[in-house]
């Protein structure tokens, strides 16, 4: 029992260690950065807070940060029998990614899958294979724009909801680490930090949680999320704060820049996702693009005159 404890706690390290290997600065000619993934992508906080710290922390970089996320998606390709009581089966990244690429030509991509992409059953290795297959085609697909691709691990799902799960994406979470190794891949490691800092406070209160569902991270567990894609970025500050407020708390108008980025980044979500189209029912219409692009420039006018301040 003690050695089985002794590996266990090695593997968390490693897991944490690790992510000082994946140094990145975005270069110089990247201009348009888009981020895909499910619905905590769609959600969009972790996104905010990124483009929020790096910009005050870097205010003559000029770069745009698209939300491109989709709630229910999967690169898998998978979709439960009664996926939404029947009402729709999940949508397939296949089906729209070409079409986001023609229209949006990123530079850099960030990729954040695998929460759905087992579609919450336990491990099975052809569920797994068409997680691997889903991802290795998305790679294929940004080097054929010539664009940069970094890859997101799954955040945790909750032991607390099913350990099954929670073990699937434990595994999808290793597989993707190890892409890192065989194929020199830029991999950004959220999941096992995120577990790490939910078992610590679960030692804590038992009760403790960071998704409420189990799936759905709340505002600590987007700053998690971002923190890891911060420091994986050169911001190594980042890692003695606590949330997002306390990370901008020295920056002149910190809030109201947060504020004004994650409502830009939101109106131009939806515009794009209108624009170049998908299959998820139930999300609101965004407004044309050209509309949406005049009002995002006004709000983006108000953010520089705030860092500039």
């Amino acid at each position: 029992m003690i050695r089985v404890a002794l590996v266990f706690m090695l593997l968390l390290v490693s897991h944490v260690s690790a992510l000082s290997q994946t140094d990145y600065t975005i270069p110089a000619d990247v201009h348009r950065v888009v981020f895909l993934g499910n619905s905590i992508t769609y959600s969009g906080q972790y996104i905010s807070y990124v483009e929020t710290y790096y910009r005050l922390k870097h205010p003559d970089r000029d770069l745009e940060w698209i939300n491109m996320g989709l709630p229910s998606e999967t690169v898998s390709g998978l979709s439960e029998d009664n996926h939404a009581n029947g009402a729709f089966p999940r949508p397939d990244l296949h089906e729209r990614l070409d079409r986001v690429f023609a229209q949006i030509k990123p530079d850099l991509v960030f990729v954040n899958y695998g929460m759905n992409d087992g579609i919450y059953l336990p491990l099975d290795e052809e569920r797994f294979q068409k997680y691997k297959d889903g991802i290795d085609w998305l790679d294929a697909k940004i080097t054929e724009i010539g664009a940069e691709a970094i890859f997101i691990t799954p955040p945790v799902y909750d032991p607390k909801k099913g350990t099954a799960y929670a073990n699937v994406l434990d595994n999808y979470s290793d597989w993707l680490l190890s892409r890192r190794y065989t194929d020199n891949w830029k991999v950004i490691d959220i999941h096992w930090p995120m577990r790490k800092y939910l078992e610590d406070q679960r030692e804590l209160d038992s009760a403790y949680y960071l998704a409420k569902d189990g799936v759905h991270p709340a505002e600590t567990g987007h700053w998690l999320m971002a923190k890891e894609i911060l420091l994986s970025l050169g911001e190594l500050e980042v890692k003695v704060f606590d949330d997002i407020q306390e990370a901008i708390a020295s920056f002149a108008n910190g809030e109201d820049i947060l504020s004004l980025i994650a409502r830009r980044q939101a109106l131009l979500r939806d515009a794009w996702l209108t624009s170049t189209g998908h299959l998820r029912p139930g999300l609101g219409i965004g407004i044309p693009m050209q509309d949406a692009k005049v009002k995002a420039d006004e709000i983006e006018e108000r953010v520089r005159q705030l860092i500039a301040n």
